[in-house]
């Protein structure tokens, strides 16, 4: 077993390591004793307390607050080639056993004790993102355990998000594996979707509100349904699918909608898909002036607090939004909100929506509340693993 150098810790400062999290902040280390800028990004490392007591081993990167990330607390199994498939192979006899066809997110990071890796697939195409410098310096291990493990005849590197910057990271995409896949087509809910894995958003799917959208057909109508933020099409021809009469999607990418518009005609609803282009605030405020009513509002927005100091823009960001939903929601209907902002917990998401519902007139009742799907599995000790919230609220007269 090759020697790892060391990365000693404050004192008191392992206590979070030790309740389970896997995270180590530059001004937990004692820089005296394992100075950061002795490190490579991305080396890897075995973390000690003051006490040189063992904690496990670890990715470091001294440009990153997230200095250290833990990947393995057993001394006897250092990172390598062994441990990746090990952890590929756990992640996928959990999906093994949740879906029936292999499209999901096979790896979710931190949710599967491989920090800094996301790969979803479908089926033989896989799309990756290596998020911090140690996953990058593992690359070549990686790719050749997920290309063996799952028969990947193409692996995509969406290597295009901002978390490569925070890590020192040069960011862009490239096929690493295979040739240039071009778009394919995925099932959901019975209905099937034309996907760019290569150029969509994120890694062209939202497989993390696959779950939630299952729950939509509970509350169908056979009315009209406003999507908002709507991407491809998802929620909007699922709505689309389960009898509504007219389906308004929103969003400020041609490019989506127009996707949205094929996959509409390959699910035979084009008649009752109505796309509409432009900023979601402007958008809602058009149809309030309008005086349209919907049956069903869904939102599903980007993150408005990527960082914990955009709480105090964010939370007014979905505060209005919200309200502008309510406004539109016509006497006892549903509105389906969702925020994947970390840095706003669940009961702060729903106490922003309820301040909303009383500026509106609205009184609400919450009906249901959804998270991320099992294949994003949430970290226990990791309050950032869990991240999405769904709820499903009906919306009547304030008394």
């Amino acid at each position: 077993m090759s020697i790892v150098p060391t990365l000693r810790l404050l004192k008191d400062q392992e206590r979070r390591l030790l309740a389970g999290h896997d995270w180590v902040y530059s001004n937990e280390v004692d820089v005296h004793a394992t100075p950061l800028k002795a490190f490579e990004p991305g080396e890897r490392v075995a973390v000690v307390d003051h006490r040189d007591r063992w904690l496990g081993y670890a990715h470091v990167n001294p440009r990153s607050l997230i200095c250290a990330r833990i990947l393995s607390r057993d001394r006897a199994r250092p990172p390598g080639p062994a441990l990746w498939e090990q952890r590929l192979r756990t992640a996928l006899t959990l999906r093994d056993r949740l879906y029936a066809e292999p499209f999901y997110r096979m790896v979710f990071s931190e949710g599967d004790a491989l920090p800094g890796l996301i790969v979803d697939r479908y089926d033989k195409l896989l799309a990756v993102q290596l998020t911090t410098a140690g996953m990058e310096r593992e690359r070549s291990d990686l790719l050749a355990a997920l290309e063996q493990l799952l028969g990947a005849q193409t692996i995509v590197l969406r290597n295009d998000l901002r978390a490569r910057e925070l890590e020192g990271l040069s960011q862009g995409i490239e096929v690493a594996v295979g040739e240039h896949p071009g778009d394919i087509e995925l099932p959901e809910g019975g209905a099937r979707y034309r996907v760019s894995p290569l150029s969509g958003q994120k890694t062209g799917w939202f497989y993390d509100q696959a779950d939630n959208r299952a729950r939509l057909a509970r509350y169908a109508t056979r009315d009209r349904v406003l999507d908002v933020c709507s991407y491809i099409g998802a929620w909007g021809i699922s709505s689309a699918l389960q009898g509504a009469s007219q389906v308004s999607c929103v969003d400020a990418s041609a490019a989506a909608l127009e996707r949205l518009t094929e996959n509409a005609a390959r699910n035979g609803v084009s008649e009752r898909i109505r796309p509409l282009r432009g900023d979601a605030f402007e958008v809602l405020r058009g149809l309030r002036d309008a005086r349209e009513r919907f049956a069903l509002v869904i939102l599903d927005p980007p993150a408005f607090v990527k960082r914990r100091k955009d709480l105090r823009e964010g939370t007014p960001a979905y505060r209005r939004l919200n309200g502008l939903a309510l406004d539109l929601l016509a006497p006892d209907g549903v509105l389906v909100t969702c925020s994947c902002s970390h840095h706003m917990d669940r009961n702060a998401f729903l106490g922003t929506i309820q301040q909303a519902a009383r500026r509106s007139g609205r009184r609400l009742q919450l009906l249901e509340t959804g998270q991320q799907g099992p294949d994003h599995p949430v970290h226990p000790a990791i309050p950032e693993t869990a991240y999405l919230k769904a709820f499903f609220l009906r919306a009547l007269p304030a008394d």
